[in-house]
């Protein structure tokens, strides 16, 4: 009796269409993550890379920015920084805010930015923006140097300011930053497959974010009544948090603060359903 040997092949990687309301294979996004650090090392490297000043821009922007709000919001406009000394007031909200807005607006440009690797290869679309979540918390460890330095220069001229038991939760807070830039970012990346419009609006929206943030103002200079609106901003208790923790000026409602958590889990739970809902076809719509 003739027998046939039938060779069997074996893959690694099997590729099998997503059928599931939720597909958040976190598995696979583990297994790639050689592909992330080498994303997060080609974005870091070539940020800056072929200009005068290089890496000496990480610093330059928030230094810059807490000047110009010296003196424009304290100077000219004389709002008070709770007796903290005007420019570690502003650096300490900065910090926080620009590690948000970074990530939001990059993340908000997956699907569009990387349509022509989508189109060719495969690996879990999430990659990318984690990989920038990644790469911008290297520009936070940086900058948090530049921080420190002015931190330590204020303490010495016998500054107000001092670290409190909140300093604890700064590693927390950063985690917290991270998941709410992902989760609004990849909301927008993945509506901007459909709507190109909020590609132009995206930059402006985050800037009218940040004047809802008590960042060139201290909160206690709203009136209470509107205290409310305020703590709604997710970003509200992240940077009131860092400025009680590094500061020891700022109002913390820990009720408030949860809300903040809860809504933060909300949008990046809520992001990843529609991100891995509109991957599916986004390559028939850009």
């Amino acid at each position: 009796m003739n027998t046939s040997i039938i060779d069997k092949e074996y893959w690694t990687t099997i590729i099998t269409p997503q059928k599931k309301f939720i597909d958040i294979n976190l598995v696979e996004v583990w297994r790639y993550r050689d592909l992330i650090y080498r994303l997060v090392h080609k974005e870091f490297v070539s940020k800056y890379k072929q200009t005068i000043l290089g890496p000496l821009w990480f610093f330059i922007q928030p230094l810059m920015m807490s000047i110009v709000f010296t003196i424009v919001f304290n100077q000219i406009a004389n709002i008070p920084t709770d007796n903290v000394p005007p420019m570690m007031f502003y650096l300490s909200g900065l910090l926080a805010w620009n590690y948000f807005s970074e990530s939001l607006n990059k993340t908000a440009s997956t699907f569009i930015s990387n349509v022509s690797i989508f189109g060719k290869v495969y690996f879990p679309r999430l990659c990318v923006p984690i990989s920038i979540a990644i790469t911008n918390l290297l520009t936070l460890g940086i900058q948090m140097i530049l921080f420190i330095f002015f931190y330590i220069y204020f303490l010495l001229k016998g500054a107000p300011i001092k670290p409190t038991i909140w300093i604890l939760s700064l590693p927390f807070l950063i985690v917290q930053v991270a998941v709410l830039g992902l989760g609004v970012g990849i909301w927008i990346s993945s509506l901007t497959t459909k709507y190109r419009d909020l590609r132009f609006t995206v930059t402006f929206l985050t800037q009218l974010w940040m004047y809802a943030t008590p960042i060139m103002y201290p909160i206690s200079q709203v009136p209470e009544k509107w205290h409310w609106i305020l703590w709604l901003n997710p970003m509200t208790g992240i940077v009131e948090t860092f400025k009680v923790a590094t500061l020891n000026t700022g109002l913390i409602n820990i009720n408030y603060l949860i809300v903040s958590l809860i809504m933060t889990l909300a949008i990046l739970l809520s992001g990843l359903v529609i991100f891995t809902h509109i991957e599916k076809t986004f390559m028939d719509t850009v």
